[in-house]
């Protein structure tokens, strides 16, 4: 069973319809110990770092996602969950996240431009990743596979052997981290078709061992 964190920051529907698709078992849930018994806990979200972070600490799960992460178990962020597991987010004014991965999240810089055209900020729409080394998580999927994207701050991992794979905007960020039984990346799986299907589904089946 794969356990949904629910703490109010939205995506948690079409990560559960996914997972069905597939005919993986499921739960959405913001009770603890339904993340201590499940098997695999995936942490979503969309919205905003401040109020992430605010909603995590009222309902006790900031504590049970690190909890998760030291016991080993496999743990996918995405988007926002992917932003928070940093020790802080350059958004509201910089906010304390919960500091499983070393770095920040930094937003896009202004007056971005690609081929003299600016670019908007929010990141939205299809976008490359390129995979650095080989992981289970990604195994399968083509070198520069298309994903899609709604963002207007990116990860900044302090060590690089964190980046599991980039991407170009304006700059090239850190689209995906991996660390131990962690796996985060700031693109929605969930809405990518086969190849983020493909990821959903490698995690699944993975038992949390790290391949560099």
């Amino acid at each position: 069973m794969i356990a949904i964190v629910d703490y109010r920051a939205g995506n948690l529907t079409s990560v559960a319809r996914a997972l069905q698709h597939l005919n993986v078992p499921c739960v959405v849930t913001d009770r603890a110990e339904d993340l201590r018994r499940a098997e695999r806990v995936i942490f979503p979200g969309v919205g905003a770092a401040g109020e992430a972070m605010r909603n995590l600490r009222g309902t006790g799960l900031a504590g049970c996602i690190r909890e998760v992460f030291d016991s080993g178990k496999p743990l996918l962020g995405i988007c926002l969950g992917t932003q928070v597991i940093f020790e802080y987010s350059e958004e509201d004014n910089r906010t304390e996240c919960l500091g499983i991965i070393p770095g920040g999240v930094r937003r896009f810089p202004s007056g971005m431009r690609e081929g003299g055209d600016p670019l908007k900020i929010p990141h939205m729409g299809w976008n490359r990743v390129s995979l650095r080394g080989a992981h289970p998580v990604f195994a399968g999927l083509p070198e520069n596979a298309e994903f899609y994207f709604v963002h207007s701050y990116y990860p900044a991992p302090s060590n690089g052997a964190d980046v599991a794979g980039e991407t170009e905007y304006g700059i090239r960020f850190a689209s995906a981290v991996a660390r131990k039984n962690l796996v985060a990346v700031q693109f929605h799986p969930e809405k990518s078709g086969r190849f983020g299907l493909r990821i959903l589904e490698n995690f699944s089946r993975w038992d949390g061992s790290h391949a560099q």
